[in-house]
């Protein structure tokens, strides 16, 4: 399944994991929140609702382009970076193109959809 992220204008792609959090989120698009810098790593939007976990692994090593979960938060989080192992991290998908986007210091509206493939 992919996705399209859009933020000021640009378009980040990710090809998703098919996981029950993953599908969970997919119920939720389209969606529309705020990207928030986090850690100079990762970019992070809250949810509207915690999403599932079931039968995910307890923590990932997440490294730059990967789309996850932040179950104890309940937020979403697109690193652009590498990072160290996190417990409670779950492994969304990996963006395809546009990185560099999320690179860009600051917040912004970004818009989640469904992409056609």
């Amino acid at each position: 399944m992919k996705v399209r992220f859009t933020l000021n204008g640009t378009v980040v792609t990710a090809t998703l994991e098919d996981n029950a959090t993953t599908r969970d989120f997919i119920a939720m698009l389209p969606l529309t929140v705020t990207l928030e810098d986090f850690a100079a790593t990762e970019k992070i939007a809250y949810l509207p609702r915690k999403l599932s976990t079931q039968g995910a692994p307890s923590g990932i090593d997440p490294k730059a382009g990967d789309v996850t979960y932040y179950a104890p938060w309940g937020n979403l989080a697109l690193f652009h970076k590498d990072f160290r192992h996190s417990p409670g991290l779950v492994k969304l998908g990996h963006i395809d193109q546009g990185i560099e986007a999320l690179r860009i210091t600051g917040s912004a509206a970004v818009t989640v959809e469904q992409a056609k493939d």
